[in-house]
């Protein structure tokens, strides 16, 4: 029986899946900071040998080519192509969006049909199992946002400018997203202020204040360099507000917490409606809940009125890595398209 590996590059994270007989068999994230230099994806591959070594086939798909290490999208495709095909065996089989499948040749050929493409990936694996629905995945850094209709993808952009355009893509996440970027203001003890900009605290600190983060999603190292407690993730919450954690009560600074928390998902909720908006879904169409923020998505689709479905279900995960099927979406699509 053939055991196929799917990977999907990101600019964060290195996300691999195995498959096999049409089921999800075993996924794994460890943090990969391609920013930093080609050298980290070495070291991403190395840690989950192990899991692909297994694999006969190998399928990739990627969104690190806009990570700062490229100057453009296409130097970043050929440079990730070429580690890939020095560090995996012959043969890749390179995901190229609408184009399907190619060589690396083809890829190379046509990097902008590789860049960012691993939604179309999930997108097209949904739209086997169900003819229409909404894909929403939200990640660490982005949500995305794709319409299936009649078992196809029928999303309004393809690139990821585009896809900012059409609302399909939100560049906020579960984790890594600055508590900058998501408020400007919030409520501090009953009075609106005005917050710091500065990379002080990240959704991963508002998350942990509030104890909603899921175990093991939060891979990377904290905006100051400290530890992830309660204590220490408060501690850079409150700078947001220019103030130190001594300055308020748990309770405050959990309200604090929740108010921002709000106003991202409310971002989120908002692009999910120009989507639905622009998409002309039936009313009982139900949302496909993936990505490390599954757990909101599904409590969006509950006050839609709309069911929801989990990734991992329709992956056919095994039941020890469902949870991880669903945040890895793009990877084990891949893994199974393939």
């Amino acid at each position: 029986m053939a055991t196929t590996a799917g990977y999907d590059v990101g600019g964060a994270h290195l996300k691999v899946a195995l498959a096999e007989d049409g089921r999800t068999i075993a996924v794994r994230q460890v943090p990969c900071p391609l920013w930093k230099g080609l050298e980290t994806l070495d070291a991403a591959l190395a840690e989950v040998e192990p899991l692909t070594a297994r694999a006969d086939r190998h399928a990739v798909t990627m969104t690190g080519e806009l990570c700062e290490l490229f100057p453009d999208r296409g130097t970043g495709v050929a440079a990730i192509l070429e580690r890939l095909e020095v560090i995996l065996p012959p043969g890749i089989r390179i995901w190229m969006g609408q184009r399907g499948f190619g060589t690396r040749a083809e890829a190379l050929a046509d990097p902008l049909s590789v860049a960012s493409a691993n939604f179309l990936a999930s997108a097209t694996l949904v739209g086997r199992k169900v003819a229409d629905a909404l894909l929403i995945d939200m990640g660490s850094t982005t949500t995305d946002i794709i319409a299936i209709a009649g078992g196809k993808p029928a999303p309004l952009g393809l690139t990821d400018g585009e896809r900012l355009e059409t609302g399909e893509l939100v560049y906020t996440g579960l984790t890594r997203t600055d508590v900058s970027v998501v408020a400007q203001r919030a409520t501090f003890r009953g009075r609106v202020q005005r917050l710091a900009a500065g990379s002080f605290a990240n959704m991963a600190d508002v998350r942990r204040i509030l104890g909603t983060l899921p175990a093991g999603v939060d891979q990377h190292a904290t905006l100051d360099g400290r530890g992830t407690s309660l204590q220490e993730s408060t501690a850079r919450f409150s700078r947001c507000f220019g103030r130190d954690a001594a300055d308020a009560a748990p309770d405050d600074w959990r309200a604090c917490a929740g108010e921002v928390a709000d106003r991202q998902i409310a971002g989120v909720r908002a692009a999910i409606q120009e989507v639905l908006s622009a998409s002309a879904l039936p009313a009982n169409a139900p949302i496909v809940a993936a990505g490390i923020g599954f757990a909101e998505i599904e409590a969006q689709a509950a006050m839609l009125g709309r069911p929801s479905i989990d990734f991992g279900t329709l992956a056919a995960a095994t039941s020890d890595c469902r949870d991880w099927a669903t945040r890895c979406a793009p990877a084990v699509a891949v893994a199974l398209l393939a």
